[in-house]
């Protein structure tokens, strides 16, 4: 079992009935999955660009992402439906908790000048979105593989009902909020 998972059920299940005075522990919230996408705006001039990212993505989340493809044609854009525009990845289970730990302890502290995470990105649900600007704070990546510095979207969707118990959930797993 993961060392993450297990911290979970005990310490931070234990200090989130502490906090919020939870009546069972099954109503303690968790993360329900991790979604990581990587937008693409450069693919319908280069379609290496996708399957460099679908490479950079596989290595990061330990798992194959799906490529998407554009619902609508947007002649603004010179795009047309069907078109791949990017790719993500759905992670749940251990492979969320491994790709949570290694985000929190090693990916994040690599980035320069790092003061933590907004604390203002939540949806109002519980849910928390992360936007990062490089695919090169991961120590998987080697900076001499890739071809072009891509950012992608981290969404963690939790279980919680409010913003303050979804904060309190990802600040005991470790996440280094703003002050």
């Amino acid at each position: 079992m993961n060392a993450l998972r297990e911290y979970y059920e005990n310490e931070i299940v234990d200090a989130m009935i502490k906090k919020f005075s939870y009546k069972n522990k099954m109503e303690v919230p968790k993360i329900e999955k991790v979604v990581i996408n990587m937008g693409l705006g450069e693919a319908k001039e280069n379609a290496k660009a996708i399957e460099s990212a679908v490479g950079d993505m596989t290595i990061i989340a330990g798992q194959k992402p799906i490529v998407t493809k554009a619902k609508k044609s947007i002649a603004a854009f010179k795009l047309r439906a069907g078109m791949p525009i990017g790719c993500k990845v759905t992670l749940r289970g251990e492979k969320m908790y491994s790709f949570v730990n290694r985000l929190i302890n090693l990916a994040l502290p690599r980035v320069r000048d790092f003061r933590g995470v907004s604390s203002e990105s939540f949806d109002g649900r519980g849910n928390y979105t992360l936007g990062v600007k490089e695919q090169l704070m991961f120590p998987e990546i080697r900076y001499d593989k890739i071809d072009k510095i891509r950012g992608m979207d981290i969404v963690f969707v939790t279980t919680a009902n409010t913003d303050e118990e979804a904060r309190e959930l990802l600040r005991l797993f470790g996440m280094p909020f703003k002050k």
